[in-house]
């Protein structure tokens, strides 16, 4: 039995690199997976645990070494996630501000309700001093205000209101605390009066000059394309999405071709081949430096060269550094006459992404963009052991085309259902009639504008680019409007993408006939997924808003107000319909401002304002209250009023094998981290039981 183990560790030598990335995700997953925050002195210990290890590999036989060393790359991961949270900690808004704000635009965007977003450093809030004044905000500007109006670097003023970033808005959902802790985003907000310029554009350091280069091409480009395709062609030129209508946006997601957004890998590959091939074979046509020069060499320097430029211009998102990332390793494997696209390539850009942004392994553009890009190598590395090229060139193209839609859409289908709950049923179809056109004509037309432009004739290009991208959202809106287009599906808890993905990975980096074991892992997956519950009554972390789910689905407390929350929830429960649809479904009992909803006898109450507050009778039989109020108390049941809402987040009602009410708070699922630390210690879950005979000061002490 040693002796096949050490045969099945000695045959994986070859492909070790490749699970280096995958012991660096363990590392940063398992880090952002603590219920706790470690401090310096575990990680200390883990560096001696590491060096330790790391010398026990050198002395212990070779086919056992990498075992070691994959202990200790582990250690690493966790390491460089803890390293990098404290190195971009600042500070966070603590408390809900309304009044002047002035700061220097660095970001300009949309929100989820088509409002511009403005995101600002350099803040300066009043009558606060400046070591706990955030480093940036993010405010969506209200009103007739256009974007063209702002400028980066100039210096605005307004009257606003700011918030903390939000929590989860369920146990267990997207945590944007954290998203915002690691953009340094200490307080996000709104303002509905006039935005004032207090001083011209101040375009210090490389970065806000980058980035104005952006919106003055994005703005050039919409000015020559106006419309949808203008805003289309901004985006994949310059990655600014801020002109977008919600409706395409909507529309490519539904026909799964929102990725021809993103500049990632797609448009990274494109553009850098183009220009390979162009310098190349145009190098090619001069007979003295075909023959003496090294064509392919000065094709892929030239390549690096543009890929590196379109990564500056584009804003250098996950995506995009992954894609920038896999290119220069690709093109510096031409210069070093090595095969370029192997898995090799895909672990080492995979290992400078989480090396710069551990953070990145938690998104989805990360999980979606790696698992395209390595599905797409394993499965055309394993196609090489069939002879293609005997066939005509035609039927390779389209072939490789419909294998590699396929393959990616396959490959990102279960990240996309995960973080997005749906799938697009003819994503296919809408791949395979867009994404050659992106490469024969949207890409190659983007370049010759860039070309033309120094003469004043980059409309030329443009009017190809027009012609593409119209044909594209063309297919888009055809295929979103196809009955049966969009398929819905619960969120999985959260095991079961770690399962999959390791169970995948081991199928496709293991060799030898164990591989297929990662079979087993995508099994249990399914199961898990398949199994996963949703939580019996949901409560909003400002306590206007309660979702009782029912054999319709979930029922709302209220038509409007609270629509974030309630599409969040409507999505991950796999059946999103309108906020007014869903407080129409039965299970819940509204008396004026008084909501009443039962789990399995459980009573819960939600009251709104003071005055039905006020005028209720203690709990009025239920066994738990919840309330947008402060409430004085003491009352005989569980009290979530706003303030204590404020320190445990949303909260999540289920029943217990014993019938017991089980509570639990997104703050305690989330874990005592560095970005939710001004809502204090979390508690643990609160379990009511029927046997238990409690009296309004027992409870009145377990809730403080």
């Amino acid at each position: 039995m040693r002796a096949a183990v050490q045969d099945m560790l000695l045959a994986q030598r070859g492909a070790l690199v490749g699970w280096m990335p995958v012991c660096l995700g363990v590392g940063i997953g398992g880090y952002f997976s603590m219920s706790a925050e470690p401090d310096l002195m575990v990680f200390m210990i883990g560096c001696v645990i590491a060096l330790v290890l790391f010398v026990l590999s050198r002395m212990v036989q070779v086919a056992y070494a990498p075992l070691f060393l994959a202990l200790v790359l582990i250690i690493v991961g966790a390491g460089l996630a803890k390293w990098r949270t404290e190195s971009v900690s600042a500070p966070v808004l603590t408390f809900r501000y309304y009044g002047p704000i002035v700061g220097r635009v660095v970001n300009i965007d949309r929100s989820a309700s088509d409002a511009p977003r403005l995101t600002l450093d350099h803040v300066t809030l009043s009558n606060m001093s400046p070591d706990r004044v955030p480093d940036r905000v993010r405010v969506s500007v209200h009103g007739d205000q256009m974007l063209a109006e702002y400028q980066p670097g100039d210096l605005l003023m307004m009257t606003g209101h700011l918030s903390p970033p939000a929590g989860p808005a369920e146990p267990g959902g997207f945590d944007f605390q954290r998203h915002a802790w690691f953009l340094q985003l200490g307080a996000v907000g709104y303002t509905r009066t006039p935005v004032l310029r207090l001083a011209a554009p101040e375009r210090e350091g490389w970065r806000l000059w980058v980035f104005a280069t952006r919106m003055r091409i994005s703005h050039a480009v919409q000015l020559a394309m106006p419309g949808e395709t203008g805003a289309f062609a901004a985006a994949i030129m310059t990655g600014d999405r801020s002109a977008m209508g919600q409706d395409t946006l909507e529309a490519l997601r539904a026909s799964n071709l929102a990725h021809l957004l993103a500049i990632s890998g797609l448009h990274m590959g494109l553009l850098t081949g183009f220009i390979f091939a162009v310098v190349r074979y145009g190098l090619a046509l001069v007979p003295g430096v075909a023959l003496y020069w090294q064509t392919k060499k000065i094709a892929a320097v030239c390549a690096l060269i543009v890929g590196a430029l379109y990564l500056a211009l584009s804003g250098g998102n996950v995506a995009t550094e992954r894609a920038f990332t896999m290119v220069a390793v690709m093109l510096v494997a031409v210069l070093l006459d090595r095969r370029a696209l192997t898995l090799r390539a895909v672990a080492i850009a995979a290992i400078i992404v989480l090396a710069l942004q551990p953070e990145a392994l938690t998104g989805p553009g990360f999980q979606m963009s790696f698992a395209a890009t390595t599905a797409l190598v394993a499965v055309f590395t394993y196609l090489r052991r069939f002879q293609m090229y005997r066939l005509p060139k035609w039927v390779r193209a389209i072939l490789s085309v419909v294998i590699s839609s396929g393959v990616a859409g396959l490959a990102t289908a279960p990240f996309a259902a995960a973080h997005f709950n749906q799938i697009s049923h003819f994503g296919l179809i809408a791949n395979l009639l867009s994404v050659p056109l992106m490469g024969v004509l949207v890409m190659p037309a983007a370049v010759l504008a860039v070309c033309l432009a120094p003469f004043g004739l980059w409309v030329v290009g443009l009017w190809f680019m027009d012609l593409g991208l119209r044909w594209i959202l063309f297919v888009a809106k055809s295929v979103a409007g196809m009955d049966g287009a969009l398929g819905h599906i619960h969120a999985p808890q959260g095991a079961v993408l770690p399962v999959l993905t390791l169970g995948l990975l081991w199928l496709i980096l293991w060799q030898g006939r164990s591989r297929f074991a990662g079979l087993a892992g995508v099994l249990i997956a399914v199961v898990l997924w398949q199994q996963s519950t949703r939580p019996a009554l949901l409560v909003a972390d400002n306590g206007t808003l309660i979702g009782l789910l029912g054999p319709e689905g979930r029922a709302l407390s209220k038509p409007t107000g609270s629509g974030f929350v309630a599409g969040i929830w409507l999505e991950n429960d796999g059946g999103p319909v309108a906020q007014e649809v869903a407080a129409m479904r039965t299970g819940i009992t509204r008396n004026g401002r008084i909501v009443t909803g039962q789990v399995a006898g459980w009573k819960v109450l939600q009251v709104s304002g003071k005055t039905a507050l006020a005028t209720l009778d203690d709990c009025d039989g239920a066994d738990v209250l919840i309330s947008n109020q402060t409430d004085a108390g003491p009352r005989p049941c569980v009290v979530f009023d706003l303030r204590r809402l404020r320190a445990t987040g949303a909260l999540a009602m289920d029943l217990s094998d014993a019938d017991n009410l089980v509570i639990t708070t997104a703050h305690h699922v989330a874990g005592n981290r560095p970005w939710n630390q001004r809502q204090g210690r979390a508690g643990p879950p609160i379990v009511l039981s029927r046997d238990e005979t409690r009296s309004s000061e027992v409870i009145v002490s377990e809730v403080q």
